[in-house]
């Protein structure tokens, strides 16, 4: 029987990003469908008692680097702790990806090359030549991406991922369902794999 994931995220999470190519090659070892589902964590957050970083506790904010630093170093991947376009407008990006989805390709490797862009690169993922120069070099159409991903459709989508994660109990990102068990951050994959094995 064929598995599926659906992958809640923001390319502007780090934590989304820390996970994204172990998530991949989980789905990958079970074969596993991915369903890449972008959504907007601010709207999450507002809905499900979240806060964005700028309103969190100075407590919280040392932690969070803290954490970052930790599991950068613990899996070994190149990390801009501090992105110097951070939060920046996910929008565009988003909507490539689901454009991307809608014409029929996978998007793994956009999302990837997105995520790295913001947490490695320190490149601005609001900026439309940072998001083409990421369609680019995994090989998808620009211009088509790029106008679909401006268009309505994608936006509409991205809106209703977002609904149907709150729907579904997703309170922040990363979050991966399997049915109807939900595993909230990066640090739950070794539970994701498990899943997928029984």
């Amino acid at each position: 029987m064929t598995r599926s994931i659906d992958y809640y995220f923001s390319v502007i999470s780090p934590w989304s990003y820390l996970g994204d190519a172990r998530l991949r090659a989980i789905a990958s070892r079970h074969q596993a469908t991915l369903n890449h589902k972008p959504i907007s964590p601010t709207t999450v957050f507002s809905h499900t008692g979240g806060l964005q970083l700028k309103d969190r506790s100075d407590q919280r904010k040392a932690y969070r680097m803290q954490e970052l630093t930790r599991w950068r170093d613990h899996l070994g991947i190149e990390l801009t702790l501090e992105p110097r376009f951070f939060p920046a407008n996910d929008q565009l990006a988003h909507g490539t990806v689901v454009a991307a989805r809608q014409s029929g390709e996978d998007p793994s490797d956009l999302v990837h090359a997105l995520m790295r862009a913001c947490w490695v690169e320190d490149q601005d993922i609001a900026d439309p030549s940072v998001v083409s120069a990421a369609l680019m070099a995994v090989g998808l159409d620009v211009e088509k991406l790029i106008t679909l991903a401006k268009g309505e459709a994608s936006r509409n989508e991205v809106d209703a991922n977002t609904e149907e994660a709150i729907s579904r109990g997703v309170f922040g990102v990363p979050a991966y369902l399997i049915g109807d068990q939900l595993f909230w951050g990066q640090d739950r994959l070794n539970f994701v794999e498990r899943a997928l094995a029984h």
